[in-house]
């Protein structure tokens, strides 16, 4: 067997069992019980779904520094509970009014608009209760910690902030710069603090953090490419959303601005860089990392 064909294989093994590892802790996590059905929704809303790339970002980097497993996998367990709380209002009518999320209707499709809204809400306050436990597992320096990252990359100058551009771009002809900055708040900010938190878990040198948090910063504008790459060409059935809504609601992507080959060669690129930053973090264990950003790259939904 090949070296390259014995790493996809571990690789693939290694992200169905931490794939598995986060399923059962949110289902773990998310209450059923929550009032008048705010828990169906909650747990709609997340489990049975999606690839957990982010949950896998936080474990994977907490491996690589020799972090904390117990903090890393409710850091993991948060940032996805702040993903899902995101697209159940980014679904919504007053956003991008969708009716089609990881091959299921929406939240506010399914349970309607005002529960769909408080279990967004509720959803982004159980990421934090997550990381601050009252059972002495994660430390209150560590809690505070991940909370503060977590918070920054949902927040005004982050997740939140990039919808708010996004929203005020629709018809807008942006160029490069200025659609790099929308996304690396929308979509990467995210996806950087995935990176951050595991890094957080662990004792990190300020260096290796930072070339870490570029590692971070480059995978999600990469998914971000890609996903408008996707947009245009892969059905809904195999997204799992709605195809071609970017077009229809003439929002500006990386495929508008440059066209669909310039876009994929960017892609890589930036993947590219994303790989060489891990290579100078001077970490050893760093091939899940590597795996995940061509995961990335590779991706069909």
């Amino acid at each position: 067997m090949s070296a390259a064909l014995s790493d996809t294989r571990d690789f693939a093994a290694w992200r169905l069992a931490q794939q598995d590892a986060v399923e059962r802790a949110l289902e773990r996590w998310v209450p059923a019980d929550a009032p008048a059905g705010l828990g169906d929704a909650m747990r709609y809303a997340v489990l049975d779904g999606g690839k957990r790339l982010r949950p896998l970002l936080v474990l994977a980097t907490c491996e690589a520094v020799g972090g904390q497993a117990a903090a890393a996998l409710r850091a993991a367990c948060a940032v996805e509970l702040i993903h899902a709380y995101s697209l159940v209002h980014d679904d919504m009518p007053c956003m991008d009014n969708d009716v089609l999320r990881r091959g299921k209707p929406t939240v506010h499709v399914r349970f309607g608009e005002a529960q769909a809204l408080l279990a967004g809400d509720a959803l982004q306050a159980l990421a934090f209760e997550l990381l601050v436990p009252d059972d002495g597992s994660v430390s209150d320096a560590m809690s505070a910690r991940l909370c503060r990252l977590l918070a920054l990359s949902a927040g005004a100058d982050g997740m939140a902030g990039g919808q708010a551009v996004d929203l005020a771009s629709v018809g807008v002809a942006l160029d490069q710069p200025s659609l790099e900055a929308m996304h690396r708040r929308k979509t990467g900010a995210l996806l950087k603090a995935s990176v951050t938190m595991g890094a957080a878990t662990g004792h990190t040198p300020p260096q290796t953090l930072a070339l870490l948090a570029e590692y971070g910063a480059c995978v999600g504008l990469a998914f971000q490419v890609v996903d408008d790459i996707l947009d245009v060409t892969a059905d809904s059935a195999t997204l799992g959303k709605t195809a071609g809504k970017d077009a229809a609601a003439d929002k500006p992507t990386f495929v508008s601005l440059m066209g669909l080959a310039q876009a994929q060669a960017y892609a890589d690129r930036v993947l590219s860089q994303a790989h060489d930053a891990l290579g100078r973090c001077g970490l050893a264990h760093t091939s899940t990392l590597h795996a995940l950003a061509d995961w990335v790259g590779r991706r069909v939904s």
